[in-house]
């Protein structure tokens, strides 16, 4: 399988309900939640992609569009964008729809470097 294979089959789509336990006192979305459930979806999908172990080592710019508001449905969007020797980048895009319409529009985005990790917790190469 080549990488753009492996991008595509690694691509994932996690849904979410807005919840007011994760919503702030403008009853929106958190911003330290959104980043918690972005780096979740982007440590998946470099998973995914790889199937070895992978840690977090950087996010990249991330950018507050859109506030996320309580009662709202989230979609959080992963793929990997740039493979390396022992690294790789995954973007995560967070799109809010609201429950009882079709409308939709991205909130959040950013992106999240992951590194392969062996034995002693060491940079490995990504197979």
């Amino acid at each position: 399988m080549d990488v753009e294979q492996k991008i595509q089959k690694s691509r994932t789509k996690i849904f979410k309900a807005v919840f007011p336990n994760t919503t702030n006192h403008y009853n929106t979305l958190f911003g330290g939640t959104a980043m918690q459930l972005m780096d979740e979806t982007a440590f998946i999908t470099a998973t995914r992609f790889s199937r070895q172990q992978m840690v977090t080592v950087s996010s990249d710019k991330i950018d507050f569009k859109k506030p996320i508001p309580a009662g709202t449905i989230v979609e959080l969007d992963g793929y990997v964008t740039y493979v390396g020797n022992t690294s790789l980048k995954v973007r995560v895009d967070i799109f809010v729809e609201e429950m009882y319409t079709d409308f939709r529009e991205k909130a959040v985005s950013g992106e999240f470097t992951f590194v392969a990790i062996g034995e002693n917790n060491k940079p490995v190469k990504i197979l």
